[in-house]
């Protein structure tokens, strides 16, 4: 068995997630912006300068300067801004970003863009998890992150201009080495990062990320951590959020995904996931995923 250390670390690195940036470049002046109401998590990293983060609910606006970043893993309602006071923030135009400058001595540069965690499996982690992330310059825990954060600020100095690609990426990075230290740092956290915390819930996690096909029911489930059916399900639903049966088959597509993505056939990968026919496992995979298994199977055709 492995550690539930281990088997955290295991959910944060399987975070099936992309990155897409919006805006790499500088504000000047007086100026605000936010991606509220777009219904997308989003990321906002500080290459120079500084400026103003407003979250509504907190009580005062946060100063971010060169180094740290901002991971807003909801919807929320905020602002970045060239003003500490709310009601300056608010009046401030929205600009159009100018290109970065390395030279400049005024404004503040940015590097923004969306997450998108993918369906099942990475939601359900993502929901355990705080509403939005900061990442200080100066946090000592966090030598791994800023090493990443350093070759971000690197790219955006490139004469010739940042790599798209490798932004994204270096983010993608940069997300999770700040997620492992967050958990790690012992923040109070949901989700399947609590349930696996917790010794009798994580032998069980780990045999259901290691046995997904197996015949599971509630009773075999709750054998496994030594407690009645009622009291498992009420302790299971606490700590995670959801149900024991959502959580198998956000792990169960997940293998799924994997098998099919590996040139598996439909029928094989079925009856590995723990469905007795093509019918029920198709069904289960399109609404779960979205796609056909055989068409994301072609889909993944030759990567």
């Amino acid at each position: 068995m492995i550690s539930s250390s281990h088997l955290v670390d295991w959910l944060l690195e399987g975070l099936e997630l992309d990155a897409s940036l919006f805006h790499v470049g500088r504000y000047c002046g007086g100026w605000h912006a936010s991606t509220e109401g777009m219904g997308r998590a989003s990321f906002h990293l500080v290459v120079q300068g500084h400026c103003w983060l407003h979250i509504d609910g907190q009580p005062e606006a946060l100063r971010l300067e060169a180094g740290d970043a901002v991971f807003l893993l909801r919807d929320l309602g905020y602002r970045l801004a060239s003003d500490q006071d709310p009601a300056s923030a608010c009046a401030q135009p929205r600009q159009h970003m100018q290109a970065m400058d390395a030279d400049a001595v005024d404004g503040v540069g940015l590097v923004c863009g969306f997450f998108h965690f993918r369906p099942g499996l990475s939601a359900l982690i993502v929901e355990g998890l705080a509403d939005w992330i900061l990442l200080r310059a100066d946090e000592p825990a966090g030598h791994a992150a800023r090493a990443l954060f350093e070759l971000i600020l690197e790219e955006c100095r490139r004469a010739a201009g940042p790599s798209q690609t490798l932004l994204e990426r270096l983010t993608h990075l940069l997300f999770l080495y700040v997620l492992r230290q967050q958990v790690h740092a012992g923040q109070s956290l949901g989700g399947l990062v609590a349930l696996a915390r917790q010794p009798a819930f994580a032998g069980l996690l780990e045999q259901l990320i290691e046995q997904p096909g197996q015949a599971w029911t509630l009773e075999s489930m709750a054998a496994c951590t030594g407690l009645s059916r009622s009291a498992f399900f009420k302790r299971f639903n606490e700590l995670a959020g959801q149900s024991p049966g959502q959580v198998l088959l956000a792990l169960r597509m997940r293998h799924a995904s994997q098998l099919l993505r590996a040139g598996h056939t439909v029928e094989q990968v079925g009856a590995q996931a723990g469905y007795q026919s093509v019918a029920a496992f198709t069904r289960a995979f399109a609404k779960a995923v979205g796609v056909q298994p055989g068409a994301y199977r072609r889909e993944h055709e030759g990567r």
